[in-house]
């Protein structure tokens, strides 16, 4: 059974910093792209940012320049550096793998079960 799990999230003050990570277990065969997407509250889910496994990242707009993605190939983790946070930053943080689960031959996305991110003074 292949989880992703998070960890990292929390409460920072506008400005902050916060690391979040999310490592991918189970019966897995291949990783393929990683990446961490986020929901605030009324709204539609959002690409923050995606990481291949030849580490081409693609960042949506409102976080280009402020936050990193990367990932560890060797420990099946995905990690998220958060700079300069913003209020509107503030959301439930979900991880996300496209991956090949042993003994399947066919790439399936699993999603973690979120972390909240709250921005606030």
């Amino acid at each position: 059974q292949v989880q992703l799990v998070e960890s990292g999230g929390g409460l920072v003050q506008p400005g902050g910093s916060l690391r979040l990570s999310c490592a991918a277990s189970g019966s897995i065969a291949i990783i393929g792209a990683m990446g961490w997407y986020r929901q605030a509250p009324g709204k539609e889910r959002e690409l923050v940012a995606t990481v291949t496994s030849g580490a081409s990242t693609n960042y949506g707009d409102s976080v280009k320049g402020r936050f990193t993605i990367s990932r560890d190939n060797a420990k099946n983790t995905v990690y998220l550096e958060m700079n300069t946070l913003k209020p509107e930053d503030t959301a439930v943080y979900y991880c996300n793998a496209d991956l090949i689960p042993a003994p399947l031959i066919t790439y399936v996305s699993y999603w973690g079960q979120g972390t909240q991110v709250t921005v606030s003074s």
